[in-house]
């Protein structure tokens, strides 16, 4: 990740990022809002999860959204939906085969103590929907059925002004 990214990063965490390698969506107000992390970290500690959302608006607006019960009445709807199970399976398989090639891409390979195991509780329960916006940002539309109903339910998180914006107001500039 260039410097610029990860300081941007940095500052949305308001900590050092765990190994991210790489910016793998940007908020229409420029600033990366997901980033692709390998899954082993540097330290060698095994990491699921893939697609790590950084902005804290949007995550801010997806915290109300989960406290709203809409995970539930997504968990009770894949219990029901058969299309709806298969396409969140296809989201998870997509998930693995992302992560797999980012191991590869980065040099840390296979990494099997994640073997298997996504995020977000796919492919059978709703655990974190930051997880499932940060897969749908990342992977486009049409990818995590779920994710997409999550992104498509929250506000525009960027405006009036970017997240930069509001960083640079925070320092006084």
């Amino acid at each position: 990740m260039d410097p610029q990214d990860a300081a941007a990063v940095e500052r949305q965490l308001g900590r050092e990022s765990r190994g991210s390698a790489e910016v793998a969506h940007r908020c229409p107000c420029g600033e990366p809002d997901v980033v692709a992390t390998p899954p082993r970290l540097p330290d060698g500690t095994p990491f699921p999860t893939l697609y790590y959302l950084t902005c804290p608006r949007a995550a801010a607006a997806i915290g109300t959204l989960e406290s709203s019960g809409l995970m539930r009445d997504m968990e009770d709807r894949l219990a029901s939906d058969a299309d709806l199970a298969a396409a969140y399976g296809a989201a998870h398989e997509s998930f693995l085969s992302e992560r797999a090639a980012l191991g590869e891409r980065s040099g840390v390979g296979e990494v099997p103590e994640v073997g298997g195991i996504s995020a977000g509780g796919m492919p059978t329960r709703v655990k974190c929907l930051h997880v499932l916006v940060a897969h749908a940002l990342a992977a486009g539309p049409g990818v995590n059925p779920l994710g997409d109903e999550a992104l498509a339910s929250l506000p525009e998180w960027w405006r009036p002004v970017s997240c930069a914006d509001v960083a640079r107001l925070a320092d006084g500039a």
